[in-house]
């Protein structure tokens, strides 16, 4: 290899870093508070009363409106703060976005920014309100019954990036409760009138007490309506759950958290909206027959 193409290489490897490192918006937008961030994007020589200075960029964000007017992702963009770096000091500062849809719900962020070169650096997030994250559906709340405060337990782990705590806490609500999630998934497996050999897999399942025997028995037992992207949740669940915590990496934890957390809301959405079309399908009949019958 000559040193033309070993310099051609070695460019194209620090580029990849460097586009793996995520922009500001996408800081802001999905990590939780307490996390220390390299970022790009993250600041411009900008016009400050006429005067070229660096300051903080302020990208428009898609975030999750809870005002009843727009209840899902809206776009916010930047409202107040300070955002002027000095020549030597970090930058302290709260920032505040509000949303362009309803004009009402703001968020504000509590940031440290180290300024690097070529517009990147690292960012520490000392908090935000409202808090980080996605809404958790109610019906995966509901779920989870009187321990549902232990979901909500590793939910606040995974926010604040601490993998082990969140996963642990995952891991306890969902095999405690087996039988809850066995018992909604075959409600549907009724509903829509699965094979017999099915329903008794799952029925079968619910009376194991070992966790992994019990997921081991339903692999190939599942409705299609609740498959997600093919694949039977509660494998997807049962082997992201077998891990060895202990053996595994905080951010390897984390990221099993995550994976967890998404096929379970997964999982609920699915749950609901087989039920919800069966509901509906049956009124549908049922005004129908009604109507031919008169």
């Amino acid at each position: 290899m000559d040193k033309e193409t070993a310099d051609n290489d070695d460019a194209s490897a620090v580029q990849q870093v460097e586009n793996s490192k995520p922009t500001f918006a996408e800081f802001l937008e999905g990590t939780g508070s307490s996390q220390t961030i390299e970022c790009r994007k993250l600041w411009a020589m900008q016009k400050h009363y006429s005067t070229p200075e660096s300051g903080l960029l302020t990208p428009e964000l898609l975030l999750h409106c809870t005002n009843p007017l727009c209840n899902g992702p809206r776009i916010f963009r930047y409202e107040t703060g300070d955002i002027w770096f000095s020549k030597t000091e970090p930058l302290s500062t709260f920032i505040t976005y509000r949303c362009s849809n309803c004009r009402h719900e703001r968020k504000r962020y509590a940031l440290h920014v180290i300024r690097g070169k070529k517009g990147e650096g690292t960012v520490y997030k000392y908090g935000e309100l409202p808090t980080f994250g996605p809404q958790t559906p109610s019906r995966l709340i509901r779920l989870f019954g009187e321990d549902r405060e232990i979901f909500l337990k590793g939910r606040r782990c995974e926010i604040h990036g601490l993998g082990i705590g969140a996963f642990t806490y995952y891991r306890r609500v969902v095999e405690s409760h087996k039988d809850q999630i066995l018992d909604e998934i075959i409600r549907v497996s009724e509903k829509i009138g699965v094979q017999p050999d099915v329903l008794n897999s799952l029925k079968a399942a619910k009376k194991e007490i070992q966790f992994s025997k019990a997921m081991e028995g339903v692999k190939d037992a599942i409705p299609q309506a609740l498959l997600v992207n093919g694949h039977n949740p509660l494998t997807l669940l049962h082997k992201a759950l077998s891990e060895g915590v202990h053996d595994l990496p905080d951010a390897e934890c984390l990221q099993l958290a995550h994976d967890v957390r998404v096929v379970l809301i997964e999982l609920a959405d699915r749950i609901g909206q087989a039920l919800k079309d069966e509901a509906e399908l049956n009124t549908a009949i049922n005004r129908l027959t009604k109507s031919k019958q008169n």
